[in-house]
């Protein structure tokens, strides 16, 4: 080969973990014991998955020895394997996730030359196919191009409010309205009235939205007059109304429909008369002078809204489009919020008013969840004849229900409100992936429901559909309904015909026994290491042999890269059992800082009294001792267990600056949404204005809005100058390159100005890591040595990174190797450390270390990629190949999919290479190298007629 791959991997831009205060690559476990025996097993039936309303009141903690506190504790006994069969995922899940990421892409590509394709209903399409991939930013992305796609006000309104609803943890404080005007950092296209009026012409949705657009730019009723060349006409017919008379101009109203042209201009009586009885049509005199009005002027203004909806049904019964326009879009302006919405949206549905249906149902859209349990809008969106009525009114569509279900799956599977929404998005869906869609996600839930005749049928269709996935929801209910055998078969059927996944022999191993259960436990682990249920239930079945400390070190595995609550209370489960009370508060005090409304044993106890109950059996500490713990935790980059020693100490003494630091923990357990909400939480807790600002500053930072984060930070230190502001200022700067020296010295000097305030080492360790890589930025490497330094005195642990980075630079290999080998001595959770350490080794100590990061974390692409370079280098291609297969197969990952494509192109594969090309643009389409690989491998193609 003419390329050295191992020489490309290289150059690769990984991102570096030395750099930025925010250093993700340690989702650490808790310090879990791996010893000790517990009594004879427990055994009970439950659901870690489960949750429900009821509690159940412990025992008193007084007056027990440990023994009896373990059986209080245990009220519902431990975990059964029979009782944790893994759910089945709610959304589409494609057999051949690379083949299917291709064919998206290359319809996207083919719809953006087509002035006739809806790359609005593709892309909603790519957001349900890339749900899988569990990649939020990814998934936001492509809503983004939904919205900014619809074409009509409906789909604008429902994927505004979807894109809001998604944000909601990242919001200050809940808005006081769902229509309320943006704020300037909100997305343009969330805005409210963006969804209702379109652009004016050559002005961009970005960065302007109607609430901050000049005056003369907002549409408004006085660009939708039309003075009428009769205003001032004297009339000629009389409108006969009761007693009453109106006096109009003929030729004006005529003019408002064809059918008032042909009453009184053609064939019919009223044509020859100059007075009309209108007693019987069904409007007022007040209504009717308002009609004369409109016609003479084009205006409805000052006019009370009783009477416009008279204009409206007038204009229905007419045939008035003009004036049912405009009556719909004064009516769409009176939607200020719920309230108003639903006294409006009956009006606007018995006369089909497009608009004003569409600004209703947006107030209900941005109240979701509350809003379903509102029993009048839950009648509108989820009977068979609200969605008559919606669909009258041009407001009902399979994104609408598509979003709704979504909601109501989230809020509870169970329940009738998510099965009637699920039966609408059926009702919506057209043929093909919305179908899919809609039978598999009613599959699920009858099976959660326990409806297995039901889930059967659902899953059935959407399989026939083209859905080989719900073939594995045919199976559970043919299982649950006694039907094992059966259900065995299928999944051989499906190992058959297709390319095996870790998720079919997953399904496979719930329908058989002894070994060969585990063995197909153990295929599913090795190709798709992500997988929970595995893990879990070797776990309970070592507990079941009493082996408490082995199933603890089963659980930890997984645990060192995926945190999830039920893992963490599978393993205070064990822990309890083994009398380990500190080791389960620990993970009890984490999981509710996961998810503070937690029900543990089957839904049955609150975390909060779980936790009371153990509190008389661990040693208490104070604030003072919590703060040593803290900081031990922290430097030992244990994650988990900052967070539960950050949980005790919030409840000792709340205060924003803990619930700073839980958000950053959050962060580095790969936990955002979590993460957000306990920064919105201090923001909301501070009373300080000053330390307001520096929260503010990070939740702008953290979506996007680094401008806005900078001000932020000014306006804090112009209040007070404190450390914490000084550094998001220094952050938000240094979130650049460094190429001019004297803006690196001023963004080193805000940092030395940081240290220089109140705050505690935690903090300025951190502070000094920063300025370290500042000054290896800018090759000043003997300061950034004692920068590194005096971040390691402070204990800051991840300064070894840095230090052992400033060693390999100045050519000192062997001392940046041991320095390395200190952080994984130190952490807690060093899957990123020995991936580190790996480029300051030989290629064989090198392998070792990649090959350790990959069994600590397997979601760590770099090692993959490293090993099919070298296998590159040693001509052992199909090797290669097969190492990058191995990953994508679970981890479809853009960088992964452009090495193997550029292997394929060295290997003369170029179909192969096309086809990981397109995949890999389906993640990102502008990527650069990307798109010339694809070029490049698309021109033998091109050629090959011609040939």
């Amino acid at each position: 080969m003419q390329n050295n791959f191992l020489t490309t991997i290289r150059s690769l831009k990984i991102i570096d973990g030395c750099k930025g205060s925010q250093v993700y690559a340690f989702p650490s476990t808790s310090g879990a014991g791996t010893s000790g025996d517990r009594g004879p097993p427990l055994r009970s039936n439950f659901s870690l998955r489960s949750k429900s309303v009821h509690y159940t009141q412990l025992p008193s903690r007084h007056h027990h020895s440990p023994s009896v506190l373990t059986d209080s504790l245990l009220p519902f006994g431990l975990p059964s394997v029979d009782m944790i069969n893994p759910s089945i995922d709610p959304y589409l899940r494609p057999v051949d996730p690379v083949s299917t990421l291709a064919d998206m892409y290359r319809r996207l590509a083919a719809a953006e030359c087509d002035p006739g394709a809806d790359l609005c209903d593709l892309h909603l399409e790519q957001h349900s196919v890339l749900r899988s991939m569990n990649d939020l930013k990814l998934l936001r992305r492509v809503l983004r191009a939904a919205r900014v796609h619809a074409s009509d006000v409906h789909r604008r309104v429902v994927l505004s409010a979807l894109l809001r609803y998604e944000r909601r943890e990242d919001e200050f404080v809940p808005a006081p309205a769902p229509l309320a005007p943006c704020t300037k950092t909100s997305p343009s296209l969330e805005c409210p009235k963006a969804t209702l009026y379109p652009d004016p012409p050559g002005m961009p949705l970005n960065p302007y939205c109607p609430c901050h657009r000049p005056a003369s730019l907002i549409p408004s009723d006085s660009t939708r007059v039309r003075h009428r060349g009769e205003a001032d006409a004297d009339g000629d017919l009389w409108f006969i109304i009761g007693e009453e008379e109106v006096l109009c101009v003929r030729s004006c109203i005529a003019a408002l429909s064809i059918p008032l042209n042909a009453l009184l201009y053609g064939g019919f009586a009223e044509a020859q008369r100059d007075r009309i009885d209108f007693t019987h049509n069904g409007i007022s005199v007040s209504a009717m002078k308002a009609v004369d009005v409109y016609s003479r002027t084009g205006q409805i203004d000052s006019i009370s809204p009783e009477i416009i909806v008279e204009l409206l049904s007038f204009s229905n019964k007419f045939c008035c489009e003009e004036l049912k326009a405009d009556c719909d879009a004064r009516l769409t302006a009176m939607v200020h919020g719920t309230d108003e919405a639903l006294q409006l949206i009956e009006y606007g549905l018995e006369e089909t008013s497009y608009l004003l249906v569409a600004a209703c149902l947006q107030c209900f859209l941005r109240e979701l969840p509350h809003s379903l349990h509102d029993p009048d809008v839950a009648r509108l969106l989820c009977s068979p004849e609200g969605r008559e009525r919606l669909e009258a009114a041009g407001n009902a569509s399979f994104a609408l229900y598509y979003f709704l279900s979504q909601v109501a799956m989230e809020e509870d599977m169970k329940s009738n409100t998510t099965i009637m929404l699920l039966e609408r998005l059926g009702e919506c869906a057209a043929p093909g992936w919305q179908r899919q869609q809609a039978m598999h996600q009613l599959g699920c839930v009858m099976l959660e429901r326990g409806e297995y005749k039901d889930a059967q049928r659902w899953f059935e269709e959407a399989a026939k559909d083209g859905h080989i996935y719900s073939w594995v929801g045919v199976a559970r209910a043919k299982y649950k309904r006694g039907h094992k055998y059966a259900a065995y078969k299928l999944l051989n059927t499906i190992l058959d015909q297709f390319e095996p996944a870790g998720w079919m022999y997953q399904e496979r191993s719930l329908y058989c026994v002894g070994k060969e259960k585990l063995n197909d436990l153990v295929t599913a682990t090795s190709l798709d290491p992500t997988l929970s249920y595995p893990y879990k239930y070797r776990a309970i079945t070592l507990m079941e042999e009493d082996k408490v400390g082995a199933a603890i070190v089963e659980v930890n595995k997984i645990l060192g890269f995926k945190v999830s609550t039920d893992l963490l209370e599978l393993r205070a489960w064990f822990f309890l059992a083994q009398e380990d009370y500190k080791g389960a508060m620990q993970d009890v005090r984490a999981l509710m800082t996961l998810d503070p409304g937690y029900l543990f044993f089957h839904g049955k106890v609150h975390g909060d009294h779980l936790i009371e109950a153990m509190r008389g059996y661990v040693q208490q500490m104070d604030m003072a001792d919590c703060w040593l713990q803290l900081y031990d935790r922290w430097s030992a980059v244990d994650d988990i267990g900052s967070l539960a020693v950050v949980h005790q100490m919030l409840a000792k003494e709340p205060n924003s600056g803990l619930r700073f630091r839980q958000s950053l923990l959050l962060l580095r357990l790969n936990c955002q949404k979590a993460a957000m909400r306990s920064l919105r939480q201090a923001r909301n807790s501070t009373n300080c204005r000053y330390e307001r600002l520096v929260y503010e500053g990070w939740i702008l930072y953290d979506t996007g809005h680094k401008e806005e984060a900078l001000e932020k930070a000014e306006e804090s230190i112009n209040v007070k100058q404190t450390f914490e502001a000084l550094f998001l200022k220094a952050y938000a700067l240094g979130d650049t390159s460094f190429d001019d020296p004297k803006f690196a010295d001023y963004v080193i000097n805000i940092l030395n100005a940081a240290v220089n305030c109140a705050s505690d080492n935690l903090r300025k360790g951190q502070a000094f890591n920063n300025m370290g890589s500042i000054y290896v930025d800018i090759e000043n490497f003997a300061v950034a040595e004692s920068c590194y330094e005096k971040a390691l005195g402070l204990k800051h642990t991840r300064a070894h990174q840095g230090l052992a980075r400033v060693f390999y630079v100045t050519n000192r290999k062997k001392a940046a190797y041991d320095e390395m080998t200190k952080l994984i001595e130190k952490a807690k959770n060093n899957a990123s450390a020995y991936e580190k350490r790996s480029e300051y080794c030989e290629r064989e100590n090198a392998m070792s270390d990649l090959n350790t990061a990959t069994t600590l974390d397997p979601l760590r692409t770099y090692p993959y990629r490293y090993r099919a370079a070298v296998m590159m280098d040693d001509r052992r291609e199909d090797d290669a190949i097969a190492e990058l297969t191995r990953v994508i197969n679970f981890k479809p990952d853009l960088q992964l999919l452009h090495l193997r494509a550029a292997f394929y192109e060295s290997m003369h594969k170029t179909e192969l290479a096309v086809r990981d090309c397109e995949a890999a643009l389906c993640f990102e389409p502008t990527h650069g190298d990307t798109l010339d690989l694809y070029h490049r491998a698309r021109e033998p193609k091109l050629d090959e007629p011609h040939s």
